[in-house]
């Protein structure tokens, strides 16, 4: 039988910066301390929970209660995995969970739970960011080697042009030379996306309203609404790759709704947020709401992918330099998309990072 590991009897402040969530609980199996991360899992705050008993959240998952008795009576430790939990009507979570015996004041028992969709959510993101960086490397290179065939290309049908005897064959040459301006301007877009960011202090509502009024005189009959917390503090990031990134992201939801339709601009505060591996004390969550007919099955896995476009005559970049600009900025790009509601969620952080996480 293992002793309880001894904890300080009232500072918790290092659990505040742990990415699972962490349970106190005392021999009544009553709540005593809950950190960020739990209340942002759970979806309710510490105010609420705090001295009530644990069945008030979790309910009684099979298998726990008994645990949760074996680890005060015995001191054992315990791990389930799979645990389903029901909170307030809320959807079921699907959580590992590990039972730790402690001593400290009151506190006799360490819960720590972790979303096993977060788990499978980061080995996937790390999966799709070196598939991504991979496209990226091989789109670059072959941006650069076919820009300066282009030159070439376009250079002769202009000398062609002029040698023509017959001005009615310059029909021909013209196609030439404006496909061959097409291609060149889409090699440039592609290696745009490498250029060095100029950090500075930005507003994101002011890019916000930028976009709105871009999108509007573009697409006039769509009802863009603004739905922003304008508490947030300013971020630090390229306000012009910030401004292009936001702009491809909402024009992409106007082209869905094909000029009609209605786009919301979210904004909301996150707190105690992992972003690439890293944990923030603050970010920003970006979402843009559209209600159009949802993004079609086959593409939905490589849409943000270069050249992958679900628009007859689309470029298939505009989501791509999205994702680059964003995760330049050590942000993350998702989206959720059904029949009737597409929703683009970025998240960018707000602060600097406390530590690299594992």
């Amino acid at each position: 039988m293992a002793a309880p590991e001894k904890l300080p009897v009232t500072n918790f402040a290092g659990l505040d910066l742990l990415s699972s969530a962490v349970i106190l609980l005392d021999a009544d199996l009553v709540i005593q301390y809950l950190n960020p991360a739990a209340e942002n899992l759970f979806a309710i705050s510490a105010r609420q929970l705090l001295r009530r008993p644990l069945a008030q959240l979790l309910g009684e998952p099979p298998g726990l209660t008994a645990a949760l008795g074996n680890a005060l009576a015995n001191n054992w430790s315990y791990t389930g995995q799979n645990l389903t939990t029901h909170h307030h009507g809320a959807k079921p979570l699907h959580l590992d969970c590990t039972v730790t015996p402690v001593e400290a004041g009151n506190i006799r028992l360490l819960l720590e739970f972790r979303h096993i969709d977060t788990q499978l959510k980061t080995a996937r993101e790390e999966r799709l960011a070196e598939q991504q960086q991979a496209n990226r490397e091989l789109i670059r290179n072959l941006a650069h080697e076919i820009k300066n065939p282009l030159g070439g290309i376009r250079g002769s049908a202009q000398l062609l042009e002029r040698e023509l005897p017959n001005p009615q064959l310059h029909e021909y040459t013209q196609v030439i030379i404006k496909e061959a301006d097409r291609l060149q301007e889409l090699m440039n877009r592609l290696l745009s996306s490498h250029r060095l960011m100029q950090p500075q202090p930005v507003n994101i509502h002011e890019i916000l309203e930028r976009v709105r009024s871009l999108i509007l005189a573009e697409f006039p009959d769509v009802d863009v609404r603004r739905d922003y917390d304008t508490s947030l503090p300013d971020a630090t990031g390229d306000r012009e790759q910030l401004l292009q990134a936001i702009l491809n992201i909402v024009r992409n939801a106007a082209q869905a709704l094909e000029g009609r339709g209605e786009i919301v601009l979210r904004t909301r505060a996150l707190r105690q947020v992992t972003l690439a591996k890293r944990r923030y004390r603050l970010a920003l969550e970006l979402q843009v709401i559209d209600d159009g007919p949802g993004i079609p099955e086959t593409i939905r896995e490589q849409m943000f992918y270069p050249l992958v476009s679900g628009r007859p005559g689309g470029s298939g970049l505009g989501l791509t330099l999205a994702q680059n600009f964003i995760q330049q900025h050590h942000g993350s790009i998702e989206v959720d998309s059904r029949p009737g509601r597409t929703c683009f969620t970025v998240m960018l952080p707000l602060t600097h990072p406390y530590q690299e996480t594992q």
